[in-house]
């Protein structure tokens, strides 16, 4: 194999992908990534048997095909330091040589044969999704989600597939968010009443991997995989197993609630200030509704109170609902500071609930107020 590089592009496609290869393995090799050179493209691959991903390099001159396995922390040392713009590749059975105008390189070689198949989409029927929905879905209900739990179906985002539209959601059992979007169908994906609920950080990986450039990218489910497919990476998981909460019933059903609409960038200022005087032990922040006013007020004892207002649009009953100032700014930090969204709450014993007019809501349990 021999090919030449830009080193930018290589560093960036190189960077995402070695995110994907254990930093420890019982299988060596898979702290490695794979290149792949054929007579028209370099693709990058890595896998953890969990997740996968290939990604095409822009910016390559390739003279030989062939294959070679780069070691993550050494080559990707010298993708980092190395000041040039190109970077000469040549790999044989003993090794690979990088080469900049006044730098040389010369690591082993393992064998490109030992190292996992990656899948590659090669899917007929899927759906397709523009790709900037995609990213903002995932961004809106990967926070919610729980690694930590011994729910292991809550560490991930459930997908569900209807005819065409697209609804993510992610929760931790004390918050849920819910997203929904536009999407088109080409032929017979999968039944797509399974439970399809997938790896937080196989989610966090696809939001990187797809560029803000793509404008489509396809989603197919392959048995027990999900496949998200751009017009530079594929991305495989392998799908969670579990019980999934039932959202529909999270969500508390219309026509009871207090609907008030707040806009984003002042009620998430309004918040943080609320919280600082907050502790492990007290850090519930008392929203408070009423007289055109929402009021935040936290304190705890050794800290101190806090007390801040915000002029709101509302003059109904007044209304008070104690909440966990990080779930709300989970949720505020998402969206756009310069627009508005809905707070729905029916008392203070009721899930709260958030909504924007872009398909997505947002349900935080409510603290007990004598805390």
């Amino acid at each position: 194999m021999k090919i030449s590089c830009d080193r930018e592009q290589l560093l960036h496609a190189f960077q995402t992908v070695a995110s994907v290869a254990p930093s420890r393995s019982p299988k060596p090799i898979l702290q490695n990534v794979k290149l792949e050179a054929s007579a028209e493209k370099v693709t990058l691959l890595a896998t953890d048997l969990e997740v996968g991903i290939r990604h095409d390099v822009e910016g390559v001159d390739i003279q030989t095909s062939g294959d070679a396995v780069l070691s993550v922390a050494r080559f990707g040392s010298i993708l980092r330091e190395s000041t040039d713009q190109t970077l000469h590749l040549e790999c044989d059975s003993t090794g690979i040589t990088i080469r900049g105008e006044r730098s040389q390189f010369r690591l082993p070689a393992e064998n490109p044969a030992e190292f996992p198949q990656v899948t590659k989409f090669e899917q007929e029927s899927y759906y397709e999704v523009p790709a900037r929905l995609l990213r903002e879905l995932i961004r809106r209900t990967v926070f919610a989600t729980d690694n930590e739990s011994s729910r292991y179906a809550l560490g991930g985002v459930k997908l569900e597939f209807e005819e065409a539209a697209l609804t993510a959601i992610g929760t931790d059992g004390r918050r849920l968010a819910k997203m929904t979007g536009p999407v088109v169908k080409h032929g017979q994906p999968q039944d797509s009443d399974q439970t399809t609920i997938v790896p937080t950080r196989a989610m966090s990986l696809i939001e990187r991997a797809v560029a803000p450039s793509d404008s489509e990218v396809q989603v197919a489910v392959k048995g027990n995989e999900f496949l998200v497919h751009s017009s530079r990476a594929t991305i495989s998981a392998r799908l969670l197993e579990g019980r999934f909460p039932d959202w529909r019933k999270v969500f508390p059903e219309g026509g009871t609630s207090t609907g008030i609409e707040l806009a984003v960038g002042a009620t998430l200022s309004a918040v943080r200030q609320a919280a600082i005087v907050t502790s492990e032990e007290s850090r519930g922040v008392d929203f408070t509704f009423g007289d055109g006013m929402l009021v935040l007020s936290g304190r705890a004892a050794e800290v101190g109170q806090s007390r801040i207002e915000l002029p709101i649009g509302y003059d109904g009953q007044e209304l008070t609902v104690t909440l966990d100032p990080r779930f709300a700014t989970d949720f505020l930090k998402v969206l756009d500071a310069e627009k508005t969204f809905t707070f729905e709450a029916k008392d203070s014993e009721s899930a709260a609930v958030c909504k924007t007019d872009d398909g997505y809501g947002y349900v935080i349990m409510p603290l007990s107020r004598d805390r």
